[in-house]
């Protein structure tokens, strides 16, 4: 399908900073524990973090091994190969890290790594930034090209802009769990309301994709980690001359920077955390994907009410709930006749929760429902129909995905507790309620045995944002560090930035755009965050513990005609 899997990435923009005035914080209106169905996850007691296993000793001394190794023996930096699509001056070079920290001297992995050096004087550079744009599953690869744009210009002039393939991304030690040529080409029909018998039908499909990840990867399929994925960030930042990492993450990004935030506090210099996925122990991840439903519901009522303020452009209706009906009525043809011959309920679904993510299709969107109505399936089959060419890319991207999160954490083996959850919160949020449980349904019958989870540390109980590294020697306070998210973010729920600054402590700043809700904040949408993130890039300063920015301008509503979008600048390429 042309929509790509993005269920904690975000979609990098361009920087274009400009200067606005700090407000009064938002507030969460339950806290982070609003949405938690039942409210079974209130009163659970934070798991405490873990003491060190034999094991984890022996990956941890496997880190620095193969960190000092690439201190030492530092990756050569040249042509970006053809199927990178990335020509001078980004430079790309292999960086050699083991696949079981356990074993530095075992079975070795290849990830790839893309880079322009700082334009600025040598004596004003600041070392590496290193980007994750999220996923889990998605390549950094394509980062150094906002070298040449003029936005980012004085952080280019003081920073390297590194990108890099994680584990199992790519040409990164690729992780696939099926062949995508086995994958339906379409259409596909996804019923409303799922029968038991339909339920019964995709947990047969979750076990079958959950089996084929152990097939396709062997024993290798548990050492696609969040802890790994921090392992080998901490042996990039020595390949790359660095003695602290300067890092932006977005979406799972922010939730990886934590983790190596908590096992590596003394390497940490300067983080950007964009869309921060709640890291509470108790949410990572099963309840996390629970938090979204109804934060998607939120954002496909925007998207709706927008459509709604601009019917005299597209004839949806004056309301958002005349807009649902224009929705259904489209839903309904195309469960009778798909688009195009291709276009069913399913890949409906999925073309329009890209809306919940940015609002940046909403135009487009909106226009090819108005098309359908009119007679004309054309505008819907090209935005919703499958795309070949990337069927690889996506099942490569489902296949990470899939495999950190299930490994990372305990997720419920019994179909009963899925089905309770999901089903309270249907009631109220369908949208997105039941392609995501039955996205992440091969979590309840995962063959592989990942690494124990460890906690993001709790800065308020540490003292001036302390954390302890890896093997807990000793506290060490964290530096400044800057949170930014979108109040109405569908993804990463707004209560995740909160309580992600609590754990980071008092020296962290939350910067919010008010209002708004796509997903991904930095670069390009919002003047007055990008401007502070251009700052603390620059000098490490924060503005303050909350700062509130006014919402980015919605978009216009325009014709199908891509040179009609002209309102805003033209986005990185999306996440896989």
């Amino acid at each position: 399908m042309r929509t790509t899997l993005t269920r904690y990435g975000a979609t990098a923009a361009l920087l274009s900073f400009a200067l606005c005035a700090p407000t009064a914080p938002a507030r969460a209106a339950d806290g982070p524990d609003a949405t938690a169905p039942s409210g079974r996850a209130r009163t659970a007691p934070e798991p405490r973090p873990p003491s060190e296993t034999p094991a984890e000793r022996a990956r941890r001394l496997g880190a620095e091994t193969a960190a000092r190794r690439a201190a030492l023996h530092r990756p050569r930096f040249g042509a970006c190969p053809a199927s990178e699509g990335l020509a001078d001056p980004v430079r790309c070079a292999v960086l050699r890290v083991p696949l079981d920290y356990a074993r530095p001297d075992g079975p070795q992995i290849s990830l790839t790594v893309s880079r322009v050096t700082a334009t600025g004087d040598r004596t004003a550079r600041q070392g590496s930034l290193v980007y994750n744009p999220g996923g889990p599953g998605a390549s950094g690869m394509y980062f150094p090209l906002v070298a040449d744009l003029p936005e980012w210009r004085r952080v280019a002039a003081a920073y390297d802009l590194v990108g890099y393939a994680p584990r199992g991304v790519g040409r990164s030690a690729p992780l696939s769990c099926q062949d995508p040529a086995a994958r339906p080409a379409g259409p596909t029909q996804v019923p409303d309301r799922p029968s038991t018998a339909y339920k019964e039908q995709r947990i047969a499909a979750a076990r079958e994709y959950a089996r084929g990840c152990a097939r396709r990867a062997g024993a290798a399929l548990a050492h696609y980690t969040t802890l790994d994925n921090v392992r080998d960030l901490y042996v990039l930042r020595a390949a790359l001359g660095d003695e602290r990492l300067n890092f932006l993450g977005a979406s799972y990004g922010t939730y990886l920077g934590a983790v190596y935030a908590t096992l590596y506090p003394r390497q940490v210099r300067r983080v950007v955390f964009d869309s921060a996925v709640n890291p509470d122990p108790r949410r990572i991840w099963y309840r996390n994907n629970l938090d979204q439903s109804p934060a998607f519901e939120r954002r496909w009522a925007d998207f709706r009410a927008w459509a709604a303020r601009h019917h005299d452009v597209y004839g949806l209706g004056r309301t958002a709930e005349a807009v649902r009906a224009s929705y259904e009525k489209v839903r309904a043809g195309v469960a009778r006749t798909p688009a195009g011959g291709v276009v069913g309920t399913g890949e409906l679904q999925a073309a329009y929760l890209k809306a919940a993510y940015y609002d940046d299709v909403w135009p487009r969107r909106a226009a090819a429902l108005s098309a359908y109505l009119r007679g004309d399936p054309g505008p819907l089959t090209e935005q919703a129909g499958p795309d070949p060419a990337a069927a690889a890319g996506y099942e490569n991207a489902r296949a990470v995905y899939t495999a950190v999160l299930c490994n990372d954490a305990p997720w419920p083996a019994d179909w009963a507790t899925w089905d309770r959850d999901n089903t309270e919160l249907a009631r109220t949020a369908p949208f997105e309620t039941w392609p995501n449980a039955f996205l992440n349904l091969p979590c309840a019958s995962w063959p592989a045995a990942g690494h124990r989870q460890r906690p993001v540390a709790v800065g308020e109980g540490m003292g001036m944002g302390q954390g302890v590294g890896e093997g807990g020697a000793g506290a060490v306070a964290l530096p400044r560090t800057l949170v930014v998210a979108a109040e109405r973010d569908g993804a990463t729920p707004y209560p995740g930035a909160l309580e992600l600054q609590r754990r980071l402590g008092p020296q962290a700043s939350l910067v919010t755009e008010a209002g708004a809700g796509t997903h991904g904040v930095v670069g390009g949408r919002n003047d007055c965050v990008d401007r502070h993130v251009e700052r603390y890039l620059l000098t490490g300063d924060t503005p303050g513990r909350y700062v509130m920015c006014a919402p980015h301008p919605e978009p216009a509503p325009v014709s199908l005609d891509d040179r009609a979008a002209g309102t805003r600048r033209v986005p990185l390429p999306p996440v896989v």
